[in-house]
């Protein structure tokens, strides 16, 4: 009896290794998808609402790869990448914007919507999921530390409103002297040294991050995300990557970006773009006379850009009688944001919004941007800013 027992065990168990086997070689025999699909399910828009898939993790302005609207909440995207890419699934005239980490596979995006009534009628999202992607998960997790970084923010910034508004308007004024003045009370440095260590620890967790993965695309992509500018401090962690890093799209990009080709020495093409009261004005127009000008390309957004402000003044008040002109070019999407920040920052040279075509001529990567012109049009310097922008201008117009 106990015999029969054993051969039936025995048959039991070496039909169970041959199904797992059968399984296995038919799990490795299925070959990897070699093509995206995104489907999404967007409730609470109309149909007809257009919807773009837009590269992202580029530091530029990027054209859609597809484009379609949506019919019953609904629409999809096909294609086929080299790679993982990140992209924003774009709904609306740029009203809201859903980063997805596309692999070749079948994604799933689904959210609910609303339609601000407000002017703008920007696009308000909630239950946004986004699934199918193995590296979009990953990115998820590997960024998850984000909303530690914002909970902080929010922390050291209680309580300090009022002190931090009268500092804003004194720097905007260029009273020097209340600056220094709120500068030296106990608050205001209290503040400084947590938004110091703040930021310190910003850039730990980033660089940490992005040498966790020197070996892959991963670390050239999160130095994109990380960072929304470069500067010539990022070229050593760019350094260490490893070739196949190096050589990945995401690699070839930072590259570009950290190391772009020089412009001294070409000629600046003339254009034409609009003030703040929507006049069009050409660079003929603003330079005409002048010996030597400074464009500058910055953003509302962009801190560095608004701390350098100061100094530009600084060069304007030293030299504009002189011959010396600024051209600030805002790359700004949104056009109030914009406007609301010329009016702050009380700049009192021509300004003027780029049409992305501008910027792309000048192969902008990274803001501030500076290039020095001559009276012929030809750029003779690059990203001049602070100390080295004055002593240039004293260079070139000492007499």
């Amino acid at each position: 009896m106990n015999t029969i027992k054993f051969k039936i065990l025995g048959l039991s168990i070496c039909l169970f290794m041959i199904t797992n086997i059968q399984a296995q070689k038919k799990k490795a025999a299925t070959p990897a998808a070699t093509s995206y699909t995104i489907e999404g399910n967007i409730i609470g828009l109309e149909d007809g609402t257009a919807v773009k898939l837009v590269p992202g993790a580029t530091h530029s302005s990027e054209l859609p790869v597809a484009e379609t609207t949506l019919k019953e909440g609904k629409f999809t995207f096909t294609g086929k990448l080299n790679e993982p890419r990140f992209f924003y699934v774009v709904l609306g005239k740029n009203k809201a914007y859903i980063p997805v980490l596309v692999e070749n596979a079948k994604i799933k995006v689904t959210a609910d919507a609303e339609v601000s009534k407000k002017e703008d009628e920007r696009i308000n999202l909630k239950n946004e999921v986004v699934s199918g992607s193995k590296s979009h998960d990953y990115y998820k997790k590997e960024t998850a530390f984000r909303k530690d970084l914002e909970k902080d923010y929010e922390e050291y910034h209680k309580g300090t409103e009022a002190i931090s508004d009268a500092y804003g308007k004194a720097r905007v004024a260029g009273n020097k002297k209340a600056m220094d003045s709120i500068g030296n009370t106990p608050e205001w440095k209290a503040f400084e040294a947590k938004e110091k260590a703040f930021f310190n620890k910003v850039a730990s967790s980033s660089k940490n991050l992005i040498l966790k993965h020197k070996e892959t695309w991963w670390g050239p992509f999160f130095m994109l995300m990380q960072y929304s500018y470069f500067t010539p401090e990022q070229k050593p962690e760019f350094e260490q990557f490893s070739e196949a890093a190096k050589k990945s799209y995401y690699g070839q990009v930072v590259d570009k970006d950290l190391n772009p080709k020089s412009l001294i020495g070409t000629s600046v093409a003339n254009f034409k773009l609009n003030d703040k009261d929507g006049k069009p004005l050409s660079v003929k127009e603003i330079v005409a006379g002048k010996k030597y000008i400074l464009i500058d390309f910055w953003a509302s957004w962009c801190a560095p850009c608004r701390k350098e402000i100061p100094n530009l003044k600084t060069a304007y008040a030293n030299y504009a009688e002189k011959g010396f002109e600024v051209l600030s070019i805002s790359i700004d999407k949104d056009e109030k944001a914009w406007q609301k920040a010329l009016a702050q920052e009380n700049m009192q040279w021509p300004n003027l919004h780029d049409d992305d075509k501008v910027s792309k001529a000048f192969n902008v990567k990274t803001i501030p941007a500076t290039y020095l012109v001559d009276s012929k049009g030809v750029i003779i310097s690059d990203n001049l800013r602070g100390a080295a922008l004055e002593e240039k201008l004293k260079e070139l117009l000492k007499s």
